[in-house]
C-alpha cells in the first residue's frame, strides 16, 4: 500500500510505517494545501496526514475514483478536515483519540500556573537583566490552590484537566458541556456563561469545527470577573480572538494563557504585547512519548486498511 507521510515526524514513527508499507516521505514541513492534498489522494493509497494539512472540501472536489481510501490523521483534533467531503469521495478518516489527553492536559494545568503566577513575565524579566533582586511586591499573582476552575468541555481532555485540579490543587470544578455528563467531584452547569461567572480561572476544551467556532465570544468574556484568568488548549478559533484581545485591553479580565490561535502560527501583535498573556507554540502533544503512541494509533488505522479489517478509530 503506498502511503505518503505528509510532514517531517519523529524517526520512530517514520520507521514504523516504512516497516509496513510503500513510503513516500513529503520533503516540505510546511503544511500541505488544498491543492497539494487533492494531487496526494489521486495519487496515493493512503495519507498520514497532521494537523493544519488542507483537507477542506475544495481538496476532495472530482475525486470520486482516486485511488486513496484513507487519511489517518496524526493526531486527535480533525476540524481541519472535512469528513462529510471525504466520506462523498469514498474516503475513510480516522485520528488517534486517547493519546493526547495527559500531555494536552499537562500544558492545559502549565498555562494555568504560567499565567496565574505570571512565571512568563518573570522569565522575560530574568532575561532582559531586568530583575534587580526579590522585592514584597514584586510579579504578585493569584495563588491557585483552592480557586474554581471552570472547564467548557468535559470529555478525555477536560476529565484529565479537572482530575489534575481536584487532586494536586483542591480546586473546586464547575463545567459546561453540551451533553449531560457526571463527573466525579465536579459540578455542571447549564451554560458557558454560568461556568464563566462562577469561576476564577476559565479553561477551553472544546473540540475544533464549525459547531464551536466562536463559541467563546464577547457575551462569554463579559461573565469572567476581572481577578479571572482564561486558558485555551483547544482549538484557537473556539475562541473570538478579536474579542479577547478586547477583554485584555480593557482590563475585563487579568490574563490569558494560549497554546492555540484563531490564524495558527499567526498570533496578532497585540497578544505578543500584553505582558499578562503567556503564549506557547501549539505545544498540547509535544512530548516524544506522545508523538510515538500517536504513530502507533496511526499505523494500526493503516494495517487494519490494508488487511480489510474494521478501522479501530475512524471518525
Amino acid at each position: 500500500m503506498r502511503v505518503l507521510i505528509s510532514r517531517e515526524m519523529p524517526l520512530e514513527v517514520v520507521r514504523l510505517v516504512e516497516a509496513k508499507f510503500d513510503v513516500t516521505r513529503r520533503q516540505s514541513d510546511f503544511p500541505m494545501t488544498a491543492l497539494e492534498a487533492q494531487a496526494a489522494m489521486a495519487e496515493y493509497d493512503a495519507i498520514l496526514a497532521t494537523f493544519c494539512d488542507d483537507f477542506s472540501a475544495t481538496a476532495f472536489e472530482g475525486l470520486h475514483d482516486a485511488p486513496c481510501k484513507l487519511v489517518a490523521n496524526f493526531g486527535v483534533g480533525i476540524n481541519h478536515i472535512d469528513v462529510a467531503a471525504a466520506q462523498r469521495a469514498g474516503i475513510r478518516v480516522t485520528n488517534t483519540p486517547g493519546a493526547v489527553t495527559e500531555a494536552t492536559a499537562d500544558i492545559a494545568l502549565t498555562l494555568m500556573l504560567m499565567t496565574c503566577r505570571r512565571a512568563s513575565e518573570g522569565e522575560r524579566m530574568v532575561r532582559a537583566g531586568d530583575w534587580h533582586g526579590w522585592g514584597p511586591t514584586q510579579l504578585l499573582g493569584m495563588h491557585m490552590s483552592g480557586k474554581t476552575v471552570g472547564i467548557i468541555g468535559m470529555g478525555r481532555i477536560g476529565q484529565a484537566i479537572a482530575q489534575r485540579c481536584r487532586l494536586g490543587f483542591g480546586m473546586p470544578i464547575v463545567f459546561f458541556n453540551r451533553s449531560e455528563k457526571t463527573t466525579e467531584g465536579c459540578t455542571q452547569l447549564p451554560s458557558i456563561q454560568a461556568v464563566m461567572q462562577a469561576c476564577d480561572i476559565a479553561v477551553v476544551a472544546l473540540p475544533g469545527g464549525a459547531d464551536t467556532h466562536h463559541m467563546i465570544e464577547a457575551q462569554a468574556l463579559s461573565a469572567l470577573r476581572p481577578h479571572a484568568v482564561l486558558v485555551n488548549i483547544a482549538r484557537g478559533d473556539v475562541i473570538d480572538e478579536a474579542a479577547l484581545i478586547a477583554a485584555l485591553s480593557a482590563g475585563q479580565i487579568a490574563g490569558a494563557g494560549l497554546d492555540v490561535y484563531e490564524n495558527e502560527p499567526l498570533v496578532p501583535q497585540a497578544l505578543k504585547d500584553m505582558q499578562n498573556v503567556t503564549l506557547l507554540p501549539h505545544m498540547g502533544t509535544s512530548t516524544l512519548e506522545v508523538r510515538l503512541d500517536m504513530g502507533v494509533m496511526a499505523v494500526a488505522n493503516l494495517t487494519a486498511l490494508a488487511n480489510g479489517h474494521d478501522l479501530p478509530n475512524q471518525v
